[in-house]
């Protein structure tokens, strides 16, 4: 049993579940469109491995968890790359790569899109100066 003392808190995320309604249909699209590494597919369920990071897509198990999912940011080194790749595959970005605040040493860019359920999800980078 850990005690207060013994208990470190918490600091790594082990899984994240985004709400589908169609599984085979969010496959191809996180695996195919966005080139996510398919790991294996249950009923009602299929999993990714994100950077480390299981991603579970799975139908909603009861009306109350039928809802969009939080927004994920997907770190990418390169935006106006990513962003690219991602539209050519015919992803549909709500906004195209732009700068949200400049920081000390780096500026943070955002890109919004959604998948094929209307989840809003994200690029971003961190760009240094040159």
């Amino acid at each position: 049993m850990a005690t207060e003392a013994s208990f470190p808190g918490l600091s790594r995320i082990g899984q994240i579940a985004i709400n589908v309604h169609d599984v085979a249909r969010a496959i191809v699209f996180y695996r195919d469109t966005l080139g996510m590494k398919f790991l294996f597919e249950v009923p009602k369920m299929a999993f990714f491995d994100c950077g480390g990071v299981r991603l579970m897509l799975a139908l909603p198990e009861r009306p109350e968890f039928d809802h969009p999912a939080s927004i994920l940011y997907y770190k990418v080194d390169d935006i106006d790359a990513a962003h690219g790749v991602l539209a050519s595959r015919g992803v549909q970005f709500v906004v195209k790569p732009y700068r949200v605040a400049r920081m000390p040493d780096h500026d943070l860019w955002l890109a919004e899109f959604n998948d094929v359920d209307g989840n809003l999800l994200a690029l971003m980078s961190e760009v240094r100066p040159a």
